[in-house]
């Protein structure tokens, strides 16, 4: 194996440099050691961002690291890239589990493409629409919370993906269109590499989720009525 960065953040994402193209069973078998070292560093990583997200958000306090994280080996059946394994590291820290409908907290290391998000994803249609409702009833209180600093620097978009009208059902004249056009109701505060390669880069994470974390209070709380 070759020589170790000495952050965890830098082996993992000199790791994924490698992987990315190297994606191949060959050379992973060849290095798996490697592999492993990169895992540890991140898990370390991670298990390190449940504890400090505990302390705005006890609703996590029992998880633990593989509640939170994925298998680095893609599923390529129904995918025209065959590459057999992922080009990044992720972590979903969400205290119904990776895959409830509730909102959590998402951290994506891959190079070039690093990021800090969370929210509910893939919402079916009824409670994508008790969302909405939500907002509906409490325009105020939601358009507060997005409209707040730092919450709207750090994520001046709402979903990743959105309607170009309003949604059926929905009042043509409700004065915050933009809040019922998301199909999901998430948010994402993409980062530099030198974000997870500097000392405090847990407290500085911490930061961006507590920030969100008012958001996620409120689409939770509309899932739960479901």
């Amino acid at each position: 194996m070759k020589d170790i960065p000495t952050s965890d953040a830098a082996l993992c994402l000199q790791f994924l440099r490698d992987i990315a193209v190297n994606n191949n069973r060959e050379w992973f078998h060849a290095h798996h050691d490697y592999y492993e070292a990169a895992r540890a560093a991140f898990e370390s990583m991670v298990a390190r961002l449940i504890a400090r997200i505990t302390v705005f958000d006890s609703s996590v306090q029992y998880l633990t690291v593989s509640d939170c994280t994925y298998r680095f080996y893609r599923d390529i059946r129904f995918s025209s890239d065959k590459s057999p394994y992922k080009r990044h590291f992720g972590a979903y820290v969400n205290a119904r589990g990776k895959k409830s409908f509730h909102g959590g907290y998402y951290l994506h290391l891959e190079p070039e493409n690093c990021m800090l998000a969370g929210g509910a994803y893939c919402l079916p249609p009824d409670i994508l629409r008790a969302v909405r409702q939500n907002i509906c009833e409490q325009p105020e209180t939601f358009h507060a919370i997005v409209g707040s600093e730092p919450f709207c620097s750090l994520f001046p978009v709402i979903g990743e993906n959105r309607l170009k009208t309003m949604p059926k059902g929905f009042p043509k004249d409700f004065p915050y269109p933009d809040y019922l056009r998301p199909k999901d109701y998430s948010c994402c505060h993409s980062v530099d590499e030198e974000f997870f390669l500097a000392p405090d880069w847990l407290e500085q994470t911490a930061r961006v989720f507590e920030a969100m974390k008012p958001f996620l209070d409120f689409v939770n709380a509309a899932i739960d009525e479901c």
